[in-house]
């Protein structure tokens, strides 16, 4: 049931954005925090977000230290970070999101913003990530936790990059100034 939802929800939006000839953005989505409070993305508007796809139990996992260092150095400009828990790969998000939010605190020191558990995969893909993966420059399904949209003040995907792409390497945190 939740799958037909979560598409027809994503119908209803691409066809009212469609029809008042405005092209859809990251702002006209909406998602619940991982304590389950309803935020439209438009909060993000004039601030550019970098979008994560996020598991507790990855190889890529210790990327979280690197997210955080990267909040701390650019959030003072505007730069939002939202980390998405999906347990599509690998079965490497198995906890709750009081467990996951715990596991970042705990362990990484995790202050940026964390969503509540979504699918990135399949017919019932999560909407946010429907738009995503259907926008960036290179289009096509997540291939692995710890992938990365970066989106622009204007709600605009700019970049994407894989899983082996550090958060701290140059090639992102050049992309990440060029939308400050």
């Amino acid at each position: 049931m939740q799958k037909y939802l979560s598409f027809f929800l994503y119908l209803i939006i691409i066809v009212s954005v469609s029809a008042g000839g405005k092209k859809m953005t990251f702002h006209d989505l909406s998602s619940k925090t991982i304590q389950g409070k309803d935020i439209a993305l438009s909060a993000f508007k004039g601030k550019p977000v970098l979008v994560v796809n996020v598991a507790s139990k990855c190889g890529y996992t210790p990327q979280y230290e690197g997210l955080e260092k990267v909040y701390k150095t650019y959030k003072d400009k505007g730069l939002v970070i939202i980390g998405f828990p999906s347990n599509d790969f690998g079965a490497q998000e198995p906890g709750s999101e009081k467990e996951i939010a715990d596991f970042c605190k705990l362990n990484y020191g995790v202050s940026f913003d964390l969503m509540k558990k979504v699918k990135v995969l399949g017919s019932d893909k999560d909407p946010v990530y429907q738009f995503l993966t259907e926008n960036a420059p290179e289009k096509g399904d997540v291939k692995w936790n710890f992938e990365k949209f970066l989106i622009d003040k204007d709600g605009k995907i700019k970049a994407r990059f894989p899983s082996s792409v550090k958060p701290e390497s140059e090639e992102l945190k050049k992309a990440i100034e060029s939308v400050l």
